[in-house]
């Protein structure tokens, strides 16, 4: 039996307009058809009337951490509990964004390698609740670089499943991939610069050349896998866009004519992280957060900003991740009002969290409701337009799979 979910609004992200009393036809968990409700025979359906609602596409979050949790701003507290405490974690964390409206997430590595692959099998396998996951399985990054756990002494040994990834080299770093990938990764995330909350290491320096990043890129290319690159600073940034990445995360320090040129002719996806530099500048403080962790934070305030607003003038593709779990999950939306305040209309913002976001996975499964596509929608009553970012704040009804879980 279909199930019929009559939209009073319906959101087009892929044309760009919001169309007036929609029906959406599900059987199973894929849309079948989009029509106007006057064309529909309900008799032998059940419905789902959300006439008072405006119905958008599950909204996706292209830079998730899910498992475990960021205990005041350190790494360290990783090694103080067992993978079976990060991965309960990490189905409290799914949970809490799903019922946010992020029913597509792009979960983007954990120390224990493939903690996120456990997480994403068990919500397929319908144990667990959660959105749909793409997982890197762990990172590739250089040894004491911005992947590692560097606030230990050093003759602290860590277990082997935290340093899967550590590569120095370009032979080192085709060996990780591999090694990623038939653990299950389903892409592959490289620290292409130090990291805001890596002791020690300094966001804006390249760790890897631009051949260990081709490399990666190669490797996966092989296994038809794509390549994100966690990146702040310009050098690292233009590695990796030179060596082929499918998006640029973070950029929080990028600057310049020549790293948005590299961007806009390669066609990189610019996923920035903006919102949880603001959270930790404001609350870093009063929550633990290192000395060190909020000086390179602070530091990042306006130029990521900055490096926002330039991609905004200059139309580059602009995907949306928050890297939630350094601040809140289930916060995911607050970011929107950065992109709003660069100058993102409503539908540009929407567009950047679903069809835009499914683009850069690949995926032409989710991020629009169209024919073929699952059945995933969140809905907010009373509302007609997406013109207020404001409105994804507190959702009202959240669908995945053609299945109401809010």
């Amino acid at each position: 039996m279909s199930t019929v979910v009559r939209a009073g609004h319906l959101a087009d992200v892929r044309h760009g307009e919001v169309l007036r009393d929609q029906a959406v036809i599900v059987d199973g968990d894929r849309i079948v058809d989009v029509k106007p409700w006057g064309a529909v025979q309900t008799s032998t359906s059940d419905v789902v009337d959300l006439s008072d609602y405006l119905v958008c596409p599950g909204l996706i979050d292209l830079h998730t951490h899910l498992i475990g949790n960021l205990d005041h701003g350190s790494y360290m507290p990783y090694l103080t509990k067992s993978a079976g405490w990060a991965l309960f974690e990490g189905v409290r964390n799914a949970k809490t964004t799903l019922e946010a409206g992020f029913t597509t997430v792009r979960d983007m590595g954990t120390f224990r390698a493939f903690l996120d692959c456990d997480l994403r099998d068990a919500i397929n396998g319908g144990i667990v609740t959660g959105p749909r996951i793409h997982a890197a399985g762990g990172y590739v990054t250089s040894s004491t670089g911005g992947g590692e756990i560097t606030d230990l002494a050093l003759d602290i040994p860590l277990p082997r499943d935290f340093r899967i990834g550590v590569a120095d080299s370009v032979d080192e770093v085709r060996k990780a991939v591999r090694t990623l990938i038939h653990g299950g990764a389903d892409f592959i995330k490289v620290i292409a610069t130090g990291a805001g909350f890596a002791a020690g290491t300094t966001p804006g320096a390249p760790e890897f050349s631009e051949a260990e990043i081709h490399a990666a890129v190669e490797e996966a290319r092989h296994y038809g896998k794509t390549v994100a690159a966690h990146a702040h600073g310009t050098e690292g940034a233009l590695r990796a866009v030179r060596a082929g990445v499918r998006t640029l995360d973070h950029g929080s320090y990028i600057s310049g004519s020549e790293i948005f040129d590299a961007m806009k002719e390669a066609g990189t996806i610019y996923v920035p992280t903006t919102y949880l530099i603001h959270w930790v500048d404001d609350q870093g403080a009063s929550s633990g957060f290192p000395e060190e962790v909020r000086r390179k934070v602070h530091d990042a305030v306006d130029l990521s900003m900055d490096a926002l607003r330039e991609a905004v003038e200059r139309k580059l593709p602009i995907a949306y991740g928050t890297d939630a779990i350094i601040f809140p999950h289930g916060e995911n939306a607050a970011q929107m009002k950065d992109f709003s305040d660069v100058g993102m209309t409503g539908m540009e913002i929407l567009q950047s969290a679903t069809v835009n976001a499914a683009d850069a996975l690949g995926s032409g499964d989710v991020g629009i409701v169209e024919p073929g596509r699952f059945a995933d929608m969140v809905a907010i009553r009373n509302v007609a337009t997406v013109d207020d970012f404001h409105i994804f704040d507190n959702i009202d009804v959240v669908i995945k799979g053609g299945e109401v879980v809010r």
